[in-house]
């Protein structure tokens, strides 16, 4: 590298030279620019995200190693009751948040009994009310029908569809009624 010139760069910038670039250790900031690069360098590619939320007592991985444990030929020193308080608040916290859970169970399994009662509640009361609008409806077109009694002269004529009418013509582009029970559709662009 020769100073002073206008072509002056270091030797492992330069992209002519064959040695290998220098590693240096990260600082925070330039291994998240690092990983921030390394993401918009494959755009397309899912990016998994951790839970949301704070990890909870419950998740935290419980310590295998047991610290600060007292000698069989030694007394209890001074320090030997905050380590007693500490180790005592952490089992009790443990144990509540394993309560916690537990009652959270119950609560949701109590949750999804009510809910699936109200909805065969609420479906045996729609299948009650459709059953007794078909027989509302049943009783309605069969007295439509049975009304006119044999040898009463009750003016009504069968249409060319086959049809009763009334004696009065129907208006052009009426659509004819069905005997079953069902869904009338009036088009009204005729």
């Amino acid at each position: 590298m020769s100073a002073g010139t206008a072509d002056s760069i270091p030797t492992s910038s330069d992209p002519r030279s064959k040695r290998p670039t220098k590693r240096r250790a990260l600082t925070p900031v330039s291994a998240q620019a690092a990983t921030v690069e390394s993401l918009f360098a494959r755009p397309d590619q899912e990016i998994r995200l951790p839970a949301s939320g704070a990890t909870t007592v419950a998740q935290r991985a419980v310590p295998e190693i047991v610290t600060n444990v007292q000698g069989s030929s030694a007394g209890a020193g001074s320090g030997e009751f905050h380590v007693y308080k500490a180790s005592r608040r952490r089992e009790y916290e443990r144990l509540r948040a394993m309560d916690e859970e537990v009652r959270n169970e119950k609560e949701e399994e109590e949750f999804e009994r009510i809910r699936r009662e109200k909805e065969e509640r609420d479906a045996e009361k729609t299948r009650k009310n459709r059953e007794k609008r078909e027989k509302k409806l049943k009783a309605k077109m069969g007295k439509g029908k049975g009304s006119g009694k044999a040898g009463e002269g009750g003016g009504e004529k069968k249409g060319q569809d086959g049809q009763e009418t009334n004696g009065t013509p129907k208006p052009a582009g009426t659509p004819a009624v069905s005997d079953g029970p069902g869904l009338l559709i009036r088009d009204d662009d005729d």
